[in-house]
């Protein structure tokens, strides 16, 4: 028990909040395929999640999942209950229905609004972001900057095959409007093989994300380095993008992973059980082959690819204060 109490207590996660598993678009990089019966979070749900939260275990909590949180129709609600919180809210969008008023309601209850953003090509965003409206993001960008004032705004940059070519342009445009704060992923994930058919490797996105001075996603799930040390040292199962980020799904539900597209594999609920319970639940469960045998992150952070990440995130943090 002793050593359970020990993995349990010693780093805080992050933690990704699910307000619906509906959306608006149908983004070719999104498997929304494998969601058999999308949903929204209820209030009693939301209400037993924020409950769950607290600074000591969580550093993080991202409002995203694979639906889109802005067609929530408490929206408002929801977003208030985040202002009063004390851990951090951070939000992830398509940006698609971020008008004035959202935007206005938003500022200062999250620290970062993220919206992805795919091409500045029309002709590649309608590919990617299927059933969006560009211009109508990209006026949605441009009302973001102008109206958040507490709250910061960040553009996700697709890292699909298509999106490169355009890439410097797309940020070109990007920083026109003052928007300076843009990040990419150096894994396009595969999501347990739902994605086999891109193969990216990370060293030229990687290269990609240094030569545009970009930011690179895989830091954001770092609370500090002496507490990624204290999780990857904690876990005996070692994959990083598991035991830094724990999923609670639309319904409520903690899922093994981030990449249960599915919803399939529910380890516990917010109703009933706190997030260091089913932290030391998920600690004891061997890998889900139906999830991990085909992901490409499993395995991703072997010694050479921490100590890359952790250099990383030393200059980030280094930048930031400079």
């Amino acid at each position: 028990m002793k050593g359970k109490k020990k993995m349990a207590d010693s780093y805080r996660i992050a933690v990704n909040v699910e307000w619906t598993s509906k959306c608006n678009a149908l983004c070719s990089m999104c498997p929304r395929d494998a969601i058999e019966h999308p949903q929204i979070m209820s209030d009693a749900t939301w209400q037993q999640t924020l409950q769950r939260l607290s600074p000591q275990e969580v550093f993080r909590v991202v409002i995203a999942g694979y639906g889109e949180p802005t067609t929530h129709p408490q929206f408002f609600d929801f977003v208030e209950d985040a202002r009063r919180h004390p851990v951090r809210f951070d939000m992830v969008s398509n940006g698609h229905l971020l008008d004035p008023d959202k935007l206005v309601h938003l500022d200062g209850a999250v620290g970062l609004l993220i919206v992805s953003f795919s091409s500045i090509d029309p002709d590649v965003y309608r590919r990617v972001h299927v059933k969006l409206d560009q211009q109508r993001v990209m006026e949605n960008l441009k009302a973001a900057q102008r109206l958040l004032k507490r709250t910061k705004l960040g553009i996700s940059l697709t890292p699909m095959p298509e999106c490169l070519p355009s890439l410097a342009e797309t940020i070109g445009w990007l920083k026109a409007q003052g928007i300076d704060a843009l990040t990419m992923s150096p894994t396009l994930y595969n999501r347990g093989g739902n994605l086999k058919e891109h193969q990216l490797a990370s060293d030229k996105l990687r290269q990609l994300i240094r030569q545009h001075g970009l930011h690179s996603q895989e830091l954001d799930f770092i609370p500090s380095g002496r507490e990624i040390f204290r999780q990857w040292c904690s876990n005996r199962y070692k994959c990083v993008p598991r035991n830094v980020d724990l999923f609670v799904s639309s319904a409520g539900e903690y899922l093994y992973c981030y990449n249960d597209v599915g919803h399939r594999h529910p380890i516990g609920h917010v109703g009933s059980e706190s997030i260091r319970e089913v932290l030391r639940r998920r600690e004891g469960m061997a890998e889900i082959p139906a999830l991990c045998d085909d992901c490409n992150m499993r395995n991703r952070y072997g010694a050479g690819e921490l100590l890359k990440t952790g250099i990383s995130f030393v200059r980030s943090r280094l930048r930031q204060t400079a």
